[in-house]
């Protein structure tokens, strides 16, 4: 193999891209606005939900307990309403997510030291925040009703006994837990996919719409210099988007990062020698650039997105799911990522995921080479 004609070969890739400006923009521009789409129009974080209530009591017991909803972070009481149908309006139009009623005897039944129950109505057409809601809520009534019971129990003069048995949580790794520190590090393998599997996809396909692989084909230049020489310009843009994701992570949206940036490069490095040999394959073998694009979608930015753990727990799905991910690159570069973020997991602890991704790049950069051959078809 002779460096001079590869790298020839890469320079002409290089001339290409600077020539196509379709390509410059998916280069220069995809990667920072899929961080920031993603950075800010991804938001798991369920706070300041709208509220409605419906306070029959009008008693201070009852404005002490809706007090608590308002000081809590993730309710936002809208509006106090006189009566049901206010409630229903507001839980089909969307204004409200939960209807909080308080029954007229409520201060009449804690001042005799008995149980009142308080109605929560959630508007259950999206069951995770519903689950949420019925969790915060039930947590806001639980707080109050302890301090009750200890008042209770203080006028009486009787004594007050401890818990017999407490949880006291301390969250690691995303201590704050920002939905933020989740999805950003996840973004950089839909980034390279994006850049590795979509771009490389048409560098065949180009030559073979154009007329111009005879030209390459009657050169002295062998199937592995013209491979070589094409992946070479794209595997430097690639890191080169993996360094500015980094840094908008890192200082733009303050994602903390405890790991090593060689352990991050060398994670890096090996998905995108995956998704560049997945992308050069499947420009060989589909033969125009329209068919290439469409084949990189779908086997690349889809599966990144939907079964690598980037949004929705690898083990929350059906088994059958979970075993298809298996066969999936971007499940293991999205694990590595989470990992070197906010654990700061070293290397020689992340064989599950590096193992992997450099079977998954050996196997795949072979497939590409013994697929692409030197002739006219």
């Amino acid at each position: 193999m002779s460096f001079t004609r590869l790298l020839a070969v890469a320079k002409k890739e290089i001339v290409q891209i600077l020539r196509d400006s379709r390509s410059l923009i998916i280069v220069v521009i995809m990667p920072v606005t899929l961080m920031l789409l993603f950075g800010y129009g991804v938001n798991l974080d369920l706070k300041g939900l709208p509220v409605f209530v419906y306070d029959q009591s009008g008693s201070q017991q009852s404005q002490d307990l809706l007090k608590r909803f308002q000081a809590s972070e993730y309710f936002k009481v809208v509006k106090v309403v006189d009566g049901y149908p206010a409630i229903t309006r507001a839980l089909d139009d969307g204004h409200a997510k939960m209807g909080i009623v308080i029954p007229w005897d409520f201060s009449l039944r804690l001042q005799a030291g008995g149980s009142v129950p308080v109605q929560a109505l959630v508007d259950a057409t999206d069951d995770n925040t519903a689950n949420v809601l019925i969790g915060y809520a039930q947590a806001v009534v639980q707080g109050y009703s302890s301090d009750i019971q200890l008042n209770w129990l203080q006028q009486r003069g009787q004594a007050i006994q401890p818990t017999p048995v407490s949880m006291q949580t301390r969250t690691w790794y995303n201590e704050d837990l920002e939905s933020s520190a989740f999805i950003i590090p996840g973004v950089l393998a839909l980034v390279m996919s994006v850049i590795g599997a979509f771009l490389t996809s048409l560098t065949i396909a180009r030559e073979w719409e154009r007329g111009s692989m005879e030209q390459l084909i009657s050169t002295p230049v062998s199937a592995m210099e013209i491979m070589l020489g094409k992946l070479t310009p794209y595997f430097v843009l690639g890191m080169f988007d993996v360094l500015v994701c980094v840094l908008l992570a890192i200082y733009w949206f303050h994602v903390p990062f405890r790991g090593s940036f060689v352990t991050l490069l060398i994670s890096s490095a090996l998905f995108l020698v995956v998704v560049l040999s997945l992308g050069f394959f499947i420009s060989v073998v589909a033969k125009t650039q329209f068919a290439a694009c469409q084949i990189a979608l779908l086997a690349t930015f889809l599966p990144a997105f939907l079964l690598s753990g980037f949004l929705f727990s690898v083990d929350q799905m059906p088994p059958f799911l979970q075993l298809v991910t298996r066969i999936i690159p971007a499940r293991y570069y999205v694990s590595a990522l989470k990992k070197i973020f906010l654990k700061g997991t070293p290397m020689a602890m992340l064989s599950a995921e590096l193992v992997p991704l450099a079977v998954f790049a050996f196997v795949l950069a072979l497939l590409a080479t013994r697929t692409f051959h030197k002739r006219l078809e």
